[in-house]
């Protein structure tokens, strides 16, 4: 495990240089309809580290995923930057929602869903060697080489969310968003995903963001954690944000999942 950047106060990191290469969110703020949903938001995403963003319901935390993924305007500057600081260039994000909404009774294979983003062939025409071979070494990253020919309406939760992976990870993305995937996947298909995650933020050194609601899995796989109530209340270490007041404050404590 990376070590952790140093605190500065409860919930601020040093603008200095931080030794690792990270996404630097600088005073992120969105409003819709008039009302303020996030208020200058600071925080860093670390590369080779697992960032997973907590609060209650409301607190902001679908937003900031989708101010991040470009879907909604915001004030404030997203920049990929290196150790030293310096910005790297064009950020790929490669993102798993919490759900794929698809009719299961399709006749649609999981290397037909899967090749259908690797060729602009229809995907009734069959797929190419070239295509299924994208197709089986995406699946070989997450542990799912299986998967190929499988119905995609008979596979699991957490068989679709691994699928929904591979896909992210192809090509190898800067910034990987992972919004409550494991929601409703029983234990041993949690345990699946949240191992094959660690296993590609070692191999590949990428910046990972996990919106998760259960603190118990919080801190079983975190580096960090970022508390969200519109803004940051506090970041840091694992012990450091369940053992703060800010965290007391928001789960009258520690009690109620988020």
């Amino acid at each position: 495990m990376n070590a952790h950047p140093p605190l500065v106060g409860e919930g601020r990191l040093p603008r200095s240089r931080c030794g690792l290469c990270h996404i630097d969110l600088d005073h992120i703020s969105v409003t819709r309809g008039g009302q303020t949903v996030l208020q200058d938001v600071d925080m860093h995403i670390h590369c080779g580290q697992l960032t997973v963003l907590i609060g209650q319901n409301g607190a902001g935390k679908t937003t900031l995923v989708r101010a991040l993924l470009g879907e909604l305007p915001h004030t404030g500057h997203i920049r990929h930057l290196n150790e030293t600081g310096h910005p790297v260039g064009h950020l790929r994000t490669g993102y798993v929602p919490q759900h794929l909404d698809f009719d299961r009774e399709m006749p649609l294979t999981v290397a037909d869903f899967m090749g259908a983003a690797f060729s602009r062939r229809p995907v009734w025409t069959g797929l190419s060697r070239c295509t299924l071979d994208r197709v089986r070494e995406a699946l070989a990253q997450v542990k799912g080489e299986e998967l190929a020919s499988r119905p995609l309406g008979r596979c699991s939760g957490g068989e679709i969310q691994r699928v929904l992976l591979a896909l992210a990870m192809t090509p190898s993305p800067d910034l990987l968003v992972l919004d409550e995937p494991v929601s409703g996947v029983d234990q041993n298909g949690l345990a699946l995903f949240l191992d094959t995650v660690t296993e590609l933020k070692r191999r590949h050194h990428m910046a990972i963001l996990l919106v998760s609601h259960d603190l118990q899995l919080v801190r079983e796989y975190a580096d960090y954690v970022v508390l969200l109530e519109k803004t940051v209340l506090c970041q840091g270490a694992p012990d450091y944000v369940f053992t703060s007041e800010a965290f007391q404050r928001t789960f009258e404590g520690g009690q109620q999942a988020c």
